[in-house]
């Protein structure tokens, strides 16, 4: 069994929130549930297909209208979940 490294703990999310993770340049997206998450990560499961992703970043959209997302890195998956990390916004960054 794999040995804990989060540094957080994170909160389990009973209703399995769904959103959706999309490329940063928008070529690809897929609906997706949030499992647990922390101030720093997360625990996603990719509903459908993992063919065709190419990811290391991505956006986590939380909402319908794009206006609550984070930038996230992949830190590890396995079968159809995904481990991220949040990483800072650059879109204030000069």
């Amino acid at each position: 069994m794999a040995r804990e490294r989060r540094m957080l703990s994170r909160v389990p999310l009973s209703c399995d929130y769904t959103a959706r993770i999309m490329a940063i340049d928008g070529t690809w997206h897929r609906d997706c549930r949030i499992a647990d998450i922390s101030n720093i990560g997360a625990k996603l499961t990719v509903l459908g297909s993992m063919a065709g992703i190419g990811f290391n970043e991505f956006f986590l959209v939380l909402s319908t209208t794009g206006k609550a997302h984070r930038r996230c890195e992949r830190i590890w998956i396995r079968g159809d979940q995904i481990g991220v990390r949040f990483l800072p916004d650059r879109s204030n960054v000069r």
